[in-house]
């Protein structure tokens, strides 16, 4: 009964600070909505296409104006001029107008008909590593073809049929099936490690103020007295409401990508529910470790920030563990995020059965046991806080 009572009077003093302070309402709520919003809408099309790009036809024949016909008929660009030089499509890619351009040299027709040899060059800014790609395959794709083409023409004139040249060009037909995203859709991969990535970021740095600016203001000892002097008993109250809050829009996160935008699901919906709720806890968990081994609000929240930012590149989003220097690999095991993906991608994406990703459901409880065997660090910096600025 005591630690009944203790917990609903830590749980109410937490609800008053939580809507006393702006700060909490933008860091839980604002900035999680905002950011699911904008990269489901950024990444709506799946796969972006129509990216700007130029042609600069310096043969001015029947095949580069098939070619350039060609290319405005591609999905993956956007030809936006035929520009008559190299140096003003390299402006123009400096000045961000287009991703790259086509080059198609002089006497390009006379030198290709005439089995002299000659080439086709094209530039991509991979600066911009999405469209600049994009740019790459289209033009790559145009080049084989073109190559193809006159190869055959060749092969025609000298009497070899349609038939055979075609399969002296392509012996082999490849079948191509994507498994699991048949779409080619990014936002299947990218919106659901971005949008936890944000919460777990936000999870993070909303924790560690939470329990900081308390030893900065004093109040940890109040904090501590509301739950009759029970650490355990603080910590679980004062992260209920934040708890619950980051619950749903952890929630609402799924609905709107596995509902609303129907991304793959070949699971039922608790597994992933059972994922959120116990990577939020993890999140927490990670956060108020940090508070209880560097109670200092700036390092506290100066720690948290770089690991939340760091996790988009080191998790494995979209570069493999395996291939990450060993210093570097260790700090994608040690993040929620890493294994709340990877039970997407096994449940959600992949469709296995639950017994599979067990490893990765355990794993996320070991944070908040993690936590509490430390708790006795935090004990004791509740009962004397100092700040040291």
């Amino acid at each position: 009964m005591r630690i009944g009572s203790g917990l609903w009077n830590v749980i109410k003093r937490e609800v008053r600070l939580l809507t006393s302070r702006p700060i909490y309402l933008v860091g839980m709520t604002v900035i999680p909505i905002c950011m699911a919003l904008f990269f489901v809408s950024l990444l709506s099309e799946g796969l972006p296409t129509k990216v700007p790009a130029a042609v600069v036809d310096l043969d001015h024949t029947q095949t580069s104006r098939q070619m350039t016909r060609s290319l405005k008929a591609m999905e993956l660009v956007d030809i936006r001029g035929d520009l008559d030089s190299y140096n003003k499509a390299m402006d123009a890619v400096q000045r961000g107008e287009i991703y790259g351009f086509f080059l198609i040299p002089d006497n390009f027709e006379r030198d290709a008909v005439g089995g002299r040899g000659t080439k086709l060059t094209f530039y991509s800014n991979l600066t911009f590593y999405v469209p600049g790609t994009l740019v790459f395959k289209g033009f790559k794709t145009m080049g084989v073809t073109t190559s193809g083409r006159i190869v055959q023409t060749s092969l025609s004139s000298k009497g070899v049929p349609d038939g055979l040249s075609g399969v002296l060009l392509q012996p082999m037909t490849i079948n191509n099936h994507p498994l699991k995203n048949p779409w080619l859709n990014y936002s299947y991969y990218l919106s659901t490690s971005f949008l936890p990535g944000v919460l777990q970021l936000m999870i993070f740095l909303m924790t560690a103020y939470a329990f900081c600016h308390e030893i900065k203001t004093g109040g940890t000892r109040q904090w501590l007295a509301a739950g009759n002097g029970d650490i355990w008993t603080a910590i679980i109250g004062k992260l209920a409401p934040q708890t619950l809050v980051f619950t749903v829009m952890g929630l609402g996160m799924n609905a709107l990508m596995f509902h609303y935008l129907h991304f793959p699901q070949n699971c039922p919906t608790w597994h992933m529910t059972l994922g959120m709720v116990l990577f939020v806890i993890a999140c927490q968990s990670f956060a108020v470790f940090i508070c209880e081994v560097m109670p200092n609000l700036r390092l506290a929240l100066s720690l948290c920030s770089l690991t939340g930012i760091l996790a988009f590149s080191v998790a494995a989003f979209s570069f493999p563990v395996q291939a990450m220097y060993g210093g570097i690999a260790i700090f994608s095991y040690i993040l929620p995020v890493r294994w709340y993906f990877l039970i997407y991608i096994d449940q959600a994406l992949n469709g296995m059965a639950l017994y599979f990703s067990r490893y990765y459901y355990a794993v996320l409880l070991i944070f908040p046991i993690l936590a509490m065997l430390c708790a006795p660090l935090l004990r004791k910096t509740a009962k004397n806080p100092v700040y040291v600025p």
